[in-house]
């Protein structure tokens, strides 16, 4: 099958990859890194989150970080929002881009956003309208459809349900996410070819981590399947809170050594990219997961 020409890399490092960390990240901090993966010619970034702080305190510094950013031409921010009063802040903070998310199996869902798959989608429902009739766009992101901490693997055609509704209320593109980090290229391939018979795969979208090492596989195969589009994390950050053992998003430098080796253009400089990571993983204090980065460096020195 023929591969794509050109893909786009969401960098969720900013928001999904530092969520997590116990030790508060200085906005300052965030801001540089931002500036520097866009600098680096990423052109999409998922800035922040627009969640309470009493249950993500690291995103506590939405609206500084937001206000903070040196916003490029031809560069977009977009940021996650979990309900009404999330999107509120975020256009106040000048948002032109949401994420909405959901879950493709209840236990999951539950644990998540304290509701179940359908809750949370009406809940959804509401945001995306008016997001969009304020002319935001809006993402739809489906948490894990290749397997749950709780429930195991996960049949495709729950990952369909959850792909319709977000459809339905007007999402331009739906991730698909291995959020644990579990899937094999079969499965990957399997749970893609499902959701396209009901969404064009020209808007979805694909979000690996790597807890078993197969997130390039996985993606792989996504990109034999059609899929342009995929997240990633510079250096490898963020993890999942509610899955033992589950390790960062798939590296950006990684995803891009792929890319690169398979002749598809990015518009990505990768010293550029490395040096980013390099320096958030100056701030956090630990080395990069990234292979590649590390490997290059080697290399350099």
């Amino acid at each position: 099958m023929t591969l794509p020409k050109k893909v786009r890399i969401v960098e969720v490092g900013p928001r999904d990859g530092l969520q997590n960390e116990a030790k508060p990240v200085p906005a300052a901090a965030k801001i540089e890194l931002i500036h520097r993966l866009q600098d680096a010619g990423v052109s999409i970034i998922e800035a922040t989150a627009f969640v309470s702080p009493k249950w993500v305190p690291q995103m506590a510094d939405n609206a500084e970080v937001m206000a903070g950013i040196r916003r490029k031409p031809g560069v977009t921010y977009p940021v996650l929002v979990p309900n009404m009063k999330g999107l509120d802040a975020a256009i106040a903070a000048g948002a032109d881009e949401v994420v909405v998310f959901g879950a493709a199996t209840e236990s999951f869902s539950k644990r998540n956003t304290n509701c179940s798959i359908d809750e949370g989608l009406a809940r959804f429902e509401g945001v995306a309208q008016a997001a969009i009739a304020k002319g935001i766009r809006v993402r739809g992101d489906i948490s894990v459809c290749l397997g749950c901490p709780y429930e195991g693997k996960v049949d495709p055609a729950a990952v369909v349900h959850v792909a319709r509704a977000l459809d339905a209320m007007g999402c331009y593109e739906i991730t698909v996410c291995d959020t644990i980090g579990i899937g094999t290229a079969g499965e990957t391939r399997r749970m893609i070819e499902a959701v396209a018979k009901h969404i064009p795969v020209e808007r979805m979208a694909g979000h690996f981590h790597d807890t078993y090492s197969q997130a390039l596989t996985n993606i792989y195969a996504a990109l034999e399947c059609g899929i342009m589009t995929f997240d990633s994390s510079a250096s490898g950050l963020g993890g999942c809170p509610y899955a033992k053992g589950a390790t960062g998003n798939v590296a950006t430098e990684d995803v891009l050594y792929l890319l690169n080796g398979l002749g598809i253009e990015t518009g990505i400089n990768m010293d550029g990219l490395i040096a980013a990571g390099d320096f958030i993983c100056g701030v956090l204090g630990r080395p990069t997961l990234s292979r590649v980065a590390r490997a290059i460096r080697a290399r350099s020195a």
